[in-house]
């Protein structure tokens, strides 16, 4: 104790955690660093990425903390290459992206005794708006983007990155739990 009734907390996390996080964000560093992680699209991005999935996976399999450390290792990569000046901004490229894994959990956590499918679209679409909707208000809020550019791209991008995060997080997501269980 410290006087003031508070107790320090550890956050321990297993082996298998460690080496989940560091797999599921070196990936994250891959898609990014090939290109693989930015899927051609029609719009003003140019492209919809899937680079924020290994977060919302890392959070949906082994929980808040995990999903939050592979968040951290896309944002700082994201930081490190970023090309545009949106990302070059810290608080942009990293900030949001803790939330991805966070979030994902949560939404799969409260719905997966209803039904697991769902509950894996719902942690691959919720992770998703997280990270569009943090960086774009960020984006606007720190002067890099007027509202109605924003706004722009959540509607010509977010949705497509919704659409897929679903599909990807549902495919690849059973897959995973299915394993784990196994195993």
């Amino acid at each position: 104790m410290d006087g003031l009734g508070w107790e320090e907390k550890k956050i321990k996390l297993k082996t298998r955690q460690i080496v989940i996080a560091g797999m599921l964000g070196a990936i994250s560093i891959i898609l990014g660093a090939t290109g693989l992680g930015l899927i051609p699209w029609p719009s003003a991005a140019g492209h919809a990425t899937i680079m924020h999935l290994p977060a919302i996976l890392g959070g949906i399999i082994e929980g808040p903390i995990v999903g939050l450390l592979i968040g951290l290792i896309f944002g700082v990569f994201s930081f490190i290459r970023a090309t545009n000046p949106i990302f070059a901004d810290p608080i942009i490229a990293v900030l949001p992206r803790l939330f991805i894994g966070i979030a994902a959990y949560y939404a799969y956590r409260s719905t997966k005794n209803f039904n697991q499918s769902t509950s894996l679209i719902l942690a691959g679409a919720v992770g998703t708006i997280v990270n569009t909707a943090g960086v774009l208000t960020l984006a606007v809020i720190r002067g890099y983007l007027p509202l109605s550019a924003a706004l722009a791209v959540a509607v010509t991008n977010g949705i497509p990155e919704i659409i897929v995060a679903a599909v990807f997080s549902l495919i690849i997501g059973k897959a995973l739990i299915n394993f784990q269980q196994n195993n």
